[in-house]
């Protein structure tokens, strides 16, 4: 059995990867603090995708926690959170940043985004998707109050903490470490770093 090989996603930049059914990538938070917005899509038809609106539904949660199955918009189980060293807070509400986003926050140029890290990474392996899903924020802290006011709070990640997800089909997940430096939310001083991942052998 071969050893797991470790990659990078580069700071400001999406990397896109196969999973078969059982397989397992293992996201690696290499630095601390750093957003990671993940898409998963299922490998036969692009039009099926991990979905933050029908997950909350089926989990009647706003956290995902070790256990969990991660639902597309079909209701059926994509993905597994299977290990999660983490505190465990990650965002389903925010939608992937764009350059309206920060056209909104003052930028006058272009901006590295998650929306075009998304497609890039995406055409990397011939794939085009004609939506950009809501996406699983790894490590993103957004706290929200009873007023239903929310906060875009500092990320909880130690360096080297780590999240796994299952393979439930064959699919494909999309990570990108998020370029916001306009609001802390990868750490006060708004640096953005790589981070790392592995893919995992099925445990059968």
């Amino acid at each position: 059995m071969n050893s797991p090989e470790l990659q990078k996603v580069p700071a400001r930049k999406g990397k896109a990867t196969y999973l078969k059914a059982g397989q397992a990538i293992k996201i690696i938070n290499t630095y601390g603090s750093q957003v990671v917005d993940t898409w998963c899509f299922n490998a036969s038809d692009m039009e099926e995708f991990m979905s933050m609106e029908h997950h909350r539904v089926i989990t009647q949660s706003m956290f995902p926690v070790e256990g969990d199955f991660l639902y597309t918009n079909n209701r059926r189980a994509i993905l597994l959170l299977e290990k999660d060293t983490s505190p465990g807070r990650h965002d389903t509400l925010m939608a992937a940043c764009d350059t309206y986003r920060y056209n909104m926050l003052g930028s006058t140029g272009y901006h590295d985004n998650c929306t075009d890290n998304l497609h890039s990474a995406l055409s990397t392996l011939n794939l085009v998707s004609n939506k950009c899903p809501s996406p699983l924020n790894l490590w993103m802290n957004i706290p929200f109050k009873e007023n239903g006011k929310i906060n875009f709070d500092l990320s909880l990640a130690s360096p080297g903490d780590y999240i796994i997800l299952r393979a439930q089909i064959d699919c494909i997940v999309v990570m990108s470490t998020c370029p916001q430096d306009m609001v802390p939310i990868n750490g006060k001083e708004c640096k953005i770093k790589a981070v790392h991942f592995e893919l995992l052998n099925s445990p059968f």
